[in-house]
């Protein structure tokens, strides 16, 4: 948050009103994070978009406002879209797969099943599939489960625009999304799996687990070493994985809301490694390696919905 949130100066009535909507900002802040997040799938990006929220909160008539979330959210959804816009561009350019930056959250996010499903690795990727609009409508209203009077102000559409919308976007992502919610036990179990099967070097139990087209995303962004197209096949994928064992330390981690592993050399995080997981088997691997997509996963971030 800016510095001006901290207080105001001048008459008591303009530090009333600048300690008033700092209270709100600051009781919303983990919500107008989360959409954020979830529209760009860059907590970099989403933190610029709360300043530029703040920004515009500050200077708000509150006595105007009836509902302060839904006027927070509906700010913080319009700076995402600016910004989803400009990141997209960025994408084009982008060398290698690009991948969702990765968040180290609080054990409370895996127990709303709702919101650790629409943070997951997997399904953000789907959500990188829909345009900007749709993306913002689909987030606004399966995730926070806004009306659609509210979402058609935050994207400027009318309502009957915004239904329509919404249809076309939970068709779009049930097509591509996981087959069915998996559980964090379930998560859990292949990942020890996986990961006593990589410590050890064991091939065959490491193709066991790995479903046959199993597909592994590896985003380094041009800064360091990766795949710059996806590794198809388990196979392949088990070759890659079986390179990484000798200098490498594996640790379970809580990313996005789910099991994950982080990966170390010489004691610094290398890698963050989530997975999807579908029937039991691992169908796809996510492995962010972009150092400047991983400071998140030093501390706790923390979502609502």
């Amino acid at each position: 948050m800016s510095e001006h949130a901290a207080g105001g100066t001048g008459s008591p009535a303009h530090g009333d009103r600048t300690d008033t909507a700092t209270e709100a900002f600051v009781a919303h802040r983990n919500l107008l994070f989360t959409v954020a997040y979830e529209m760009l799938g860059s907590a970099a990006d989403a933190e610029d978009a709360l300043q530029e929220t703040w920004l515009r909160w500050a200077s708000v008539d509150l006595d105007g406002v009836r509902d302060q979330r839904a006027y927070l959210v509906r700010i913080v959804t319009r700076q995402a879209l600016i910004r989803l816009r400009t990141l997209r561009r960025r994408k084009e350019s982008y060398v290698g797969p690009w991948l969702p930056e990765p968040l180290l959250t609080a054990p409370d996010v895996a127990d709303d099943v709702e919101l650790a499903d629409s943070v997951s690795m997997a399904m953000l990727l789907v959500l990188e599939t829909l345009g900007p609009v749709e993306r913002a409508v689909f987030v606004l209203r399966e995730v926070f489960d806004l009306d659609y009077d509210e979402i058609a102000e935050a994207v400027g559409k009318r309502p009957a625009a915004v239904r329509q919308i919404a249809h076309r976007a939970r068709a779009h992502v049930a097509a591509r999304r996981p087959r069915d919610v998996v559980s964090p036990a379930e998560t859990q179990a292949a990942l020890q799996a996986f990961q006593r099967s990589v410590e050890t070097g064991d091939l065959r139990n490491l193709l066991d687990i790995l479903a046959p087209d199993v597909v592994l995303l590896t985003d380094g962004g041009g800064v360091v070493r990766a795949a710059l197209d996806p590794v198809v096949g388990a196979d392949r994928v088990a070759a890659v994985l079986g390179r990484i064992a000798a200098a490498a330390s594996l640790r379970p981690a809580r990313v996005n809301g789910h099991p994950a592993l982080t990966i170390r050399l010489d004691g610094e995080i290398d890698t963050v490694l989530a997975v999807r997981v579908d029937d039991g088997l691992i169908t796809g691997l996510y492995a962010v390696r972009n150092p400047e997509k991983l400071s998140r996963v030093e501390r706790e971030t923390t979502l609502r919905r």
